[in-house]
């Protein structure tokens, strides 16, 4: 799967989104619109906050085709918060766990997702998005680290929120789990969900982008018992109805912002676009 083909949907959206977003000039001519970049979420985003004995992650194959060897990323190669990082023009921001002894790195922002996590428990021993919020404005409300002025993250800041079904996942591992049971929690995720996006503006964040879900009805362990040669429609139905729920929270905060603060990069899209034409349909 090309990431170029991938994120390119979303980025169309996203310079849209940025367009009259104060930014600096760079030596190279491009406007870093974002100077520093803060994340939350789980693994689509994370860059090296797991534990480094209890996940995947540190281990080959993950990290072989960027940055060469594993360094936490649960990916061969990029993440969602290295794609937008080199399209704002900056470094990825560094992660939490690795903050000490990195202050040149903070003028970048600071990655605090974790793999695994949701908005809600997981099986994961991490901290989920509100834990992290809270990392958060702890670390911008230290006298030690005046890096991030709250008028300075007003006027050139953007947070990236990366959501992606692990609250659902982990509900559905449960043995008395039913599909009710999962409808009924979609709306539960999704108000958890605007309240972490709505805080995080509150704490000084000037722009704050949130994912819609993928169509998880097409990953390898919802298309394995058709031979991997369909998708599993009742799983994607299911999605559609998490980002109808999203689509509707973002529009309410907004209007309660009265400016197009919250935006949604819709992954949704750009896996499909890339899954159709592949398959030639």
């Amino acid at each position: 799967m090309e990431p170029k083909k991938l994120f390119s949907l979303c980025f169309l959206l996203f310079s849209l989104f940025l367009t009259g977003y104060n930014g600096v000039e760079g030596r190279s001519g491009q406007h870093h619109w974002g100077q520093k970049l803060f994340v939350f979420g789980d693994s689509y985003s994370d860059t090296g906050n797991d534990n480094k004995t209890e996940v995947h992650s540190w281990s080959v194959p993950y990290g072989i085709t960027f940055p060469g060897n594993p360094i936490g990323r649960f990916s061969d190669g990029r993440v969602l918060t290295d794609f937008i990082a080199k399209f704002l023009g900056i470094k990825s921001p560094i992660p939490y766990e690795q903050r000490v002894g990195l202050a040149k790195r903070w003028r970048y922002g600071m990655n605090f997702a974790y793999g695994g996590t949701g908005v809600f428990k997981t099986a994961i021993n991490e901290p989920n998005m509100t834990t992290q919020i809270h990392r958060f404005e702890n670390v911008i409300n230290s006298n030690n680290h005046s890096v991030y002025q709250k008028k300075e993250l007003e006027n050139c800041s953007l947070a990236l929120v990366s959501l992606n079904g692990i609250d659902y996942s982990y509900y559905m591992s449960n043995s008395t789990s039913t599909v009710q049971g999962l409808m009924a929690l979609i709306p539960q995720v999704v108000s958890q969900l605007a309240l972490n996006l709505k805080r995080i503006h509150e704490l000084g964040v000037g722009k704050v982008a949130v994912n819609s879900l993928q169509p998880l009805g097409c990953l390898p362990r919802h298309t394995f018992v058709n031979s991997y040669t369909k998708c599993n429609d009742s799983m994607n139905a299911l999605v559609q109805l998490h980002n109808s729920y999203l689509y509707d929270a973002v529009a309410k905060l907004n209007n309660e912002t009265q400016d197009s603060t919250f935006i949604i990069l819709d992954l949704y899209s750009a896996f499909n676009s890339v899954i159709l034409s592949n398959t030639g349909n």
